[in-house]
């Protein structure tokens, strides 16, 4: 593959990693940690994230660049982002304990 299709791919990864974390519905959510992550896990609290991307695949074909684990307004979701072949990106929010989809864009 040549520099030139790496480039823009770069560039949105970048912009994604630059991006402020806030939700759809703009509240701010405190994410957990990756110790507080395998502890909720652990503790039946939430899925694993393998699990909450299963959710998602079926209606959303992409790569996934970036998946969190915060707490939402009725309890912890997961904040997935992804990205299509196509350079669209999509994010998605999902419930941590059920796996259901909670919202997106």
């Amino acid at each position: 593959m040549s520099l030139f299709f790496r480039l823009p791919t770069a560039a949105v990864l970048l912009a994604l990693a630059a991006a402020p974390a806030v939700a759809a519905d703009a509240e701010p959510r405190a994410c957990l940690s990756k110790a507080e992550q395998r502890a909720a896990v652990a503790g039946g609290q939430a899925l694993p994230l393998a699990q909450a991307v299963l959710a998602i695949r079926g209606r959303n074909r992409g790569e996934l660049v970036r998946a969190r684990l915060c707490q939402g307004p009725n309890g912890l979701v997961y904040l997935l982002t992804l990205l299509a072949r196509s350079g669209t990106v999509t994010r998605a929010t999902i419930d941590a304990a059920t796996g259901g989809i909670v919202g997106g864009r």
